[in-house]
């Protein structure tokens, strides 16, 4: 019988704090398993940037997933369009979409009140932190998006609010299959 040793790093605290390690674990990572795309959730665009400009990152494919517009306020979204610009222009590639967990869902569950099918998904996943609800819930968005491949092992990275403090090996499927997602390790992520 083989066993794995865990090398996961476990952060105090969650919480924007944790950006640039979770990066940089995410890539170390990402290099020493032969994985070549990181899936990376930005609604500012502040962690894109970091990741653009502070961590090494050659040979790996740069995923960034965006809110949908008008998720916050009508026609509008949360990236500034010349930081979107700047980081296509760096090779990353830029998916927004609406959320795979709670777009239409949140809509019914606000307006009739209620709990929906996704979002028990979502509050399971939240067990183990916010940032892991998020990492397969913007996974499912890229391959929705035709950036990553049903089933292809990817790093993806999510966080607590702002910033990233989760980063998971996992192998996405598209969101009408989100449950035939499986998740394979975790990099790091908050103990709270």
């Amino acid at each position: 019988m083989s066993m794995i040793q865990d090398s996961s790093t476990y952060f105090e605290r969650a919480g924007v704090e944790n950006t640039r390690a979770t990066l940089e674990l995410a890539v170390e990572h990402a290099k020493k398993n032969g994985i070549d795309r990181i899936v990376i959730a930005s609604t500012s665009g502040m962690t894109a940037q970091m990741m653009a400009n502070d961590v090494e990152h050659d040979g790996i494919s740069i995923i960034i997933v965006t809110y949908a517009f008008g998720q916050k306020e009508p026609g509008v979204n949360p990236m500034p369009s010349k930081l979107r610009e700047d980081l296509k222009g760096k090779g990353f590639h830029i998916c927004t979409a609406a959320h795979a967990l709670s777009g239409v869902e949140r809509s019914l569950s606000t307006t009739f009140g209620g709990i929906y099918p996704a979002e028990i998904v979502t509050n399971t996943l939240r067990m183990f932190g916010q940032g892991m609800k998020v990492c397969v819930e913007i996974s499912a968005m890229a391959a929705d998006a035709g950036f990553v491949t049903g089933g292809e092992r990817v790093i993806a990275i999510g966080g607590t609010a702002k910033g990233a403090d989760t980063a998971v090996v996992l192998r996405p499927e598209v969101s009408s299959k989100i449950l035939k997602t499986k998740i394979d390790r975790i990099i790091c992520k908050p103990v709270e």
